[in-house]
């Protein structure tokens, strides 16, 4: 829905709110709720609403909604894939899909690709992302749980895939596209391997579909953490690696779908903990192609900065990784232990995603999503052909928050995270899933743009 002030929002929600108790929604003041969606929808002024929850103690199985990828579909539609849940790791991940024909003003109702409708029932799947061959065969690809988890149940599991020939109204079956395995995952063969995929895979200088992803050390080889009481999460060894996938043009099915791996085994890319060197928190690629046909990388790391990386040969090697700075020698780009996706903008400059506001809570604390994940800032970036750095990026400007007002049954507070970036027409959306809630979808309009400079090569 494309969200206009005032009435139709409490339209739209009221719809929403009704169906949860059509469908025997855990007892709650029908009002009420409808008075907190309604509130709680308007803190980022959003322009498009995907999703609405029909809930917000998580009674709907619903209240979950994340990695939420937006992209261009055939026959000029809008189509989305996210995973959806009752809240992060409550067990039942599912992958929706929707779909849109007016330009993302409306969408249809979510439809569960695959996955667990509620916890307990199924195995859970999670973290699908799109592919599109020429002729407009739409595959999704995702992690499958197997029953049996080395680091974490949402990121052990294998490849599986699905696709569709009809503009997604049908799919197929799923299949198991097979993984190359790693020196970073389980010995035992038994235990599939710890990886995410998180933004859309972009086509590379040759026109084949490329991604990186992070593979989540296992535990039976990482590097022992500082702490010696159990480590926190954001001490999970993680290195970050790349696939493209070859032949996605040729309509294959998904077991014949060819794969090549980079930077793998002792050429993943790694950054030290910052409190301990030797320990690799290196996550969530973002890739786009430079004009000189180089790719550019950013990742989220345990330091207080972005890091970045280059690949001068089509993505089959990438230097060292290196401190996001704003200009060569020059100040890093501050971000905790988040997403921080780079987006290539309908007039050629970029768009860097961060969170500079660190709110005074130490990075590696457990408690840090609810504090230091909020407010969403951007920052634009210019190509600089002979620059070390090829892309330099202007001040930050606030452009979004929510107060740091908790919803949904986790009470989150994070924005700005696991986005998606359109161009249609001209025109530049960020679609985010606002606390991994709401699903909704920002222009980024000229005058948020104005006035943020590049500094000059």
């Amino acid at each position: 829905m494309r969200v206009t002030r005032g009435g139709f929002i409490k339209t739209c929600i009221a719809a929403t709110v009704s169906r949860a108790a059509d469908r025997g929604a855990e007892e709650q003041p029908q009002q009420a709720v409808q008075d907190i969606l309604n509130t709680e929808l308007k803190r980022s002024e959003p322009d498009y609403v995907v999703y609405v929850p029909k809930s917000v103690d998580g009674s709907t199985f619903d209240n979950g909604n994340e990695h939420f990828l937006v992209f261009e579909g055939p026959a000029k539609s809008l189509m989305a894939v996210w995973t959806q849940s009752t809240a992060e790791g409550a067990g039942d991940h599912r992958i929706a899909f929707s779909k849109s024909t007016d330009d993302g003003v409306t969408w249809r109702p979510p439809r569960i690709l695959a996955g667990s409708p509620r916890k307990g029932e199924g195995l859970q799947a999670s973290w699908g992302f799109p592919l599109i061959s020429k002729s407009g065969r739409v595959y999704i690809i995702y992690n499958q749980y197997q029953g049996i988890h080395d680091v974490n149940p949402q990121v052990t599991g294998a490849m599986d895939c699905i696709y569709s020939d009809d503009n997604g109204e049908t799919w197929s079956k799923p299949a198991t596209i097979p993984m190359r395995r790693s020196i970073y995952d389980h010995p035992d063969p038994k235990y599939p391997a710890n990886w995410i995929v998180w933004q859309r895979p972009i086509r590379d200088p040759k026109g084949r579909w490329y991604t990186g992803f992070t593979r989540w050390v296992s535990r039976a080889v990482r590097t022992k953490p500082v702490q010696k009481q159990k480590p926190r999460w954001t001490e999970e060894e993680s290195v970050v690696e790349f696939m493209r996938f070859d032949n996605i043009d040729e309509n294959p099915t998904p077991e014949k779908i060819r794969i090549s791996w980079f930077a793998s085994d002792e050429q993943a890319l790694r950054v030290g903990h910052y409190l301990n060197p030797s320990l690799s928190v290196c996550q969530e690629p973002s890739i786009v192609v430079l004009p000189d046909k180089r790719m550019f990388c950013t990742m989220r790391t345990m330091t207080g900065y972005i890091w970045y990386s280059l690949s001068a040969d089509g993505g089959e090697s990438w230097c060292a990784p290196r401190p996001l700075l704003r200009k060569d020698h020059w100040k890093p780009i501050l971000q905790p232990i988040f997403c921080c996706p780079i987006y290539r903008m309908a007039d050629g400059r970029y768009l860097l995603i961060h969170h500079p506001e660190f709110n005074g809570v130490d990075p590696g604390n457990s408690s840090g999503p609810q504090s230091n994940r909020r407010p969403a800032y951007i920052a634009v970036g210019e190509f600089r052909p002979r620059a070390e750095q090829p892309i330099w990026f202007s001040e930050s400007r606030l452009l979004m928050d929510n107060g740091g007002h908790g919803i949904g049954p986790l009470k989150r507070v994070d924005i700005g995270g696991y986005t998606s970036f359109t161009t249609r027409g001209g025109k530049n959306v960020l679609w985010h899933p606002e606390r991994k809630f709401f699903l909704l979808g920002k222009i980024i309009t000229s005058e948020i743009l104005a006035n943020l400079t590049v500094p000059k090569a």
